[in-house]
C-alpha cells in the first residue's frame, strides 16, 4: 500500500510545506485538514493568533486560531509513491526531465514533463514545442530526474517551450 503524503505550496510566503512536517509533528504554523470545500478533500490552514478564554474556574486558556487557505492560495499535491532515478520522491505537479541520445542524429535530446493524475494513474504530461507523447510515470522511473515543480520553478516550463 502506498504511503500517503501531501505537500502544499503556500503562495503568500512562497513556501512548500509537507504533511509530515506540519503541525503538531513539525512544530509548524501550518497543518493539513480534511475539508469538503477543497478539491482533494484536504486543505491547509495556518496559525494566525491565540485567543484568551476564561474557563469555568476563572483560569485563562490560550487557544490557537487558524485560518484555512483556499485551493488557489495553497494548492495541495499528493506523493505518487514513486521516486526518480536519484531517489527523490515524486509529487504531482513536479517537473521531470529525461535526456537521451537520439539514435538517428546522435544528438542529445532533453524532454520535460509535468506529473499529473489522470484516470487513476500518474502520467507524465509532455511539455515543449516538439512532438512528444505523454507517458505513464512508472514506465520511466530509471530515466527521469525531478528538476523542480510548477509552483516554485515556472521558468522550467517556459524553457521547455522554446
Amino acid at each position: 500500500m502506498r504511503e500517503r503524503k501531501y505537500r502544499a505550496f503556500v503562495k503568500q510566503c512562497n513556501k512548500m510545506i509537507y504533511s509530515e512536517n506540519s503541525y503538531p509533528k513539525g512544530n509548524s504554523d501550518y497543518r493539513f485538514v480534511a475539508s469538503e470545500d477543497h478539491r482533494k478533500g484536504l486543505g491547509v490552514e495556518y496559525f494566525t493568533s491565540r485567543t484568551e478564554y476564561v474557563n469555568q474556574y476563572g483560569g485563562v486558556i490560550l487557544l490557537p486560531d487558524w485560518r484555512v487557505f483556499t485551493d488557489e492560495e495553497a494548492p495541495v499535491t499528493e506523493y505518487t509513491g514513486l521516486k526518480d532515478k536519484n531517489g527523490r520522491m515524486i509529487y504531482e505537479k513536479d517537473i521531470a526531465e529525461e535526456s537521451y541520445i537520439n539514435p538517428m542524429t546522435g544528438k542529445k535530446v532533453v524532454d520535460r514533463y509535468v506529473i499529473e493524475w489522470e484516470n487513476g494513474l500518474h502520467k507524465m504530461k509532455y511539455i515543449g514545442n516538439q512532438k512528444g507523447m505523454d507517458r505513464y510515470l512508472w514506465m520511466r522511473l530509471d530515466e527521469i530526474e525531478i528538476i523542480g515543480n510548477v509552483y516554485q520553478n515556472p521558468d522550467l516550463l517556459l524553457e521547455a517551450t522554446k
